[in-house]
């Protein structure tokens, strides 16, 4: 019997795990060495989907949509349901032919999404260029959410279930998975580790290798501009980023809570990707945007958009993130070691797959039944591999 259960980190997917915990009865504390999605959480686009077309990623998917839209029907988050396109330009045939491939076997999992040719494309989002789309594809079951309202939502759930929530405490780990703390250390009959970019150099302090990079992206929201109500997100796969009309405050960005919800009640666009494909040191990385990105994001803006459609020219706010990979791009949930558990190596995935994959390994830790495809042992640790990028067609 699991009794008590220490869960590393207070991002979208530990608190999503302290309370599944906290639910079924476990004696739950969680650390987390700043604020409630402080980290990548508080980072992150807020982008869902469940277009997937691989059996297990897209099952997993649409469970996660379930329990953001059951959230948003219970509690103050807000979950805005907006259609999800991506596509490929003429003489990008290798990612248009992959659209074209992903779509059937998307359907054939039960996904609501469809292929768009330019003309139905302009039809249904006429603010988007379309003369020089070689194929579209259009994700219906889609939406948009404030990732940091999500966090802060599930941790306030988790108190009031029972779990502990111990914000500013900053943590690591024995070699035999005790728990040090500035008070002391603690011992539990297990423990999650759900650090993100972290999570490597924690579960080393175990004596556990992970083979876990983190990996450097950037995002901005843009000024205003009239069109974005009427936009859909956005990913362009030729040109290799994304865009999402942004609706409501999102305070986990920056915090400055005040002028961002002026600013998204008049509609910018947050617009990412910016993606450096190497290892980053989480203790040492630069957290703003570059201006090379800035300007290279608003160019990219500006010639998707469609002739006669406001553009925008300036820069609301922007920062950067930290993103984790795996040797195989399939994140690592689950036992590593006797009583020592892992969620971590999203690839950008780690938000819209939170509310799904938390509870996952939170079941995992009580007993449950965990995903063969996603257990962490499958690699030794010491794996060498070079970073992809979550977001890409293929």
């Amino acid at each position: 019997m699991t009794d008590s259960v220490a869960v590393v980190g207070g991002g979208a997917v530990g608190v999503t795990a302290a309370r599944a915990l906290a639910d079924r009865g476990a004696d739950v504390t969680l650390f987390e060495r700043g604020a409630i999605a402080a980290e990548s959480t508080g980072r992150a686009a807020g982008i869902c989907y469940d277009a997937f077309a691989g059996r297990t990623d897209a099952a997993i998917a649409a469970r996660a949509m379930t329990h953001f839209r059951e959230l948003a029907s219970e509690t103050r988050f807000s979950f805005v349901e907006r259609p999800y396109v991506w596509l490929a330009r003429e003489g990008d045939e290798t990612r248009a032919e992959a659209i074209r491939e992903q779509v059937p076997r998307m359907r054939e999992r039960g996904r609501a999404v469809e292929l768009l040719d330019p003309g139905s494309l302009a039809d249904e989002f006429p603010g988007l260029r379309t003369d020089d789309v070689a194929v579209a594809a259009v994700a219906r079951d889609a939406a948009c959410a404030d990732p940091a309202e999500y966090a802060a939502v599930t941790a306030e759930q988790a108190r009031e279930t029972g779990a502990t929530i111990r914000t500013g405490t900053e943590v690591g780990l024995t070699e035999d998975s005790a728990v040090v703390t500035p008070d002391g250390t603690r011992e539990f009959d297990a423990v999650l580790v759900a650090a993100g970019a972290h999570t490597r150099p924690l579960l080393a302090d175990a004596g556990v290798a992970a083979p876990i990079k983190a990996y450097r992206v950037q995002a901005l929201v843009t000024e205003p501009i009239p069109a974005s109500e009427d936009l859909p997100t956005l990913y362009d796969a030729t040109e290799q980023f994304y865009w999402r009309p942004v609706e409501q405050c999102e305070t986990g960005l920056d915090g400055r809570a005040s002028e961002v919800r002026r600013r998204v009640r008049e509609g910018g666009l947050l617009v990412g990707d910016g993606v450096e494909k190497r290892d980053f040191d989480p203790e040492d990385w630069d957290r703003t945007a570059d201006e090379g990105f800035l300007a290279s994001a608003i160019e990219r803006v500006d010639a998707a958009l469609a002739p006669g459609v406001t553009r925008p020219t300036a820069v609301d706010r922007s920062w950067a993130g930290l993103c984790t990979a795996t040797p195989d791009r399939d994140p690592l949930v689950g036992e590593v070691e006797p009583g020592l558990f892992v969620a971590a190596g999203w690839h950008g995935h780690g938000f819209m797959r939170a509310p799904a994959l938390g509870r996952t390994v939170a079941g995992a830790i009580l007993g449950d039944d965990g995903i063969d495809a996603f257990d962490p042992t499958r690699f030794d640790g010491d794996e060498q591999f070079p970073v992809v990028e979550g977001l890409t067609v293929e």
